[in-house]
């Protein structure tokens, strides 16, 4: 047990001493007193005390006082306990069951026109996730990241918002392009699946991990890594991608390849304006089950003044009940 204020014991030690000090002081002062020892309201006094029943009351008034200033004293003591804030601690080593998905979008020209519809995709799954730990990362010629691995989704709502209203441009380079255009070429589909796939955290962790892909699959240039060994680096660390394609149907090769790619690592992929495509991810990541994710152990301290409140209370109703006795 830990004390929050110690000084209350303190002062509460103190006033049970002032107390006895006193007490002391004005009983030597009244014995102190000529003649006060042998004053008696009644003549043959020294008979009646002499008396068994008288000295059987006597001993049992002295008892009870004794015990009024037993009591009191343990009042005035728990009282101050109580006061001083008792404290136990427990320690505590929280438990993250949830799962981690990382949303990955492509911000390259041809994306422009869609990616705010896309950007409202991210805050539909946002809706159907609980606990689930959430990431964003950009790319174009070259990949950046928004924000890591996180369960505030008030701070996730946030960032998407600012990135959607980035869009809103008309001569400047916007915000989101920023740290996107590095790399030679644009649109460089598997080194955003590559980054987005690393960007997962704790990788000797077994964890349910989702990358959520959005991108038309235009490449434009020479990447480092191919689609296809991006998604084949993603399968080898257990992530799953679901591709999101804003023109599914459009150019069949393409959507074919994007598709392949994701089914490879056991995800799928789905069309951008698909009324089950919300839905029907949220399904797909939920099914795999969570992995327990422990923070580091934690001391926790919190108040526990019950059991001196029980003692407490039942030392004033005894000292009532003494008091009452005896007549106080």
């Amino acid at each position: 047990m830990a004390l929050a204020n110690v000084w209350m014991i303190v002062a509460a030690i103190a006033v049970v001493l002032l107390a006895v000090v006193i007490g002391l002081v004005l009983g030597l002062r009244h014995g102190a007193r000529p003649g006060t020892a042998d004053r008696a309201r009644i003549a043959r006094a020294e008979r009646l005390r002499s008396l068994p029943s008288f000295r059987r009351a006597l001993q049992r008034r002295v008892l009870a006082l004794c015990g009024i200033l037993l009591l009191g004293v343990a009042t005035t003591i728990v009282a101050g306990v109580v006061a001083a804030r008792p404290m136990s601690s427990q320690t505590v080593q929280p438990v993250n069951t949830s799962r981690d998905i990382m949303l990955c979008l492509d911000v390259s020209g041809s994306m422009t026109e869609v990616d705010v519809e896309v950007l409202t995709v991210f805050e539909e799954l946002l809706e159907g996730f609980e606990g689930e730990r959430i990431g964003l990362t950009i790319f174009n010629s070259s990949p950046v990241q928004i924000f890591p691995l996180t369960d505030d989704y008030a701070f996730v709502r946030e960032h998407i918002a600012r990135i959607k209203e980035s869009f809103d441009y008309v001569d400047e380079i916007p915000e989101h392009w920023i740290g996107t255009l590095n790399g030679d070429g644009a649109s460089l589909i598997g080194d955003g699946l590559a980054a987005c796939t690393m960007a997962f955290d704790r990788p000797d962790d077994r964890r349910s991990r989702s990358v959520v892909f959005a991108t038309d699959n235009e490449i434009n240039g020479a990447s480092i890594v191919t689609l296809d060994e991006a998604a084949g680096y993603a399968r080898a660390n257990g992530v799953r991608v679901f591709a999101l394609n804003p023109v599914q149907g459009k150019d069949a090769a393409v959507s074919a390849e994007l598709a392949a790619a994701a089914e490879i690592t056991g995800g799928a992929a789905y069309g951008l304006r698909d009324t089950t495509t919300v839905a029907d991810i949220i399904a797909e990541v939920q099914e795999q089950e969570a992995t327990e994710l422990r923070g580091e152990a934690q001391v926790v301290w919190t108040d526990a003044p019950d059991p001196w409140i029980v003692v407490l209370s039942i030392a004033l109703l005894s000292l009532t009940a003494v008091l009452w006795r005896v007549r106080l």
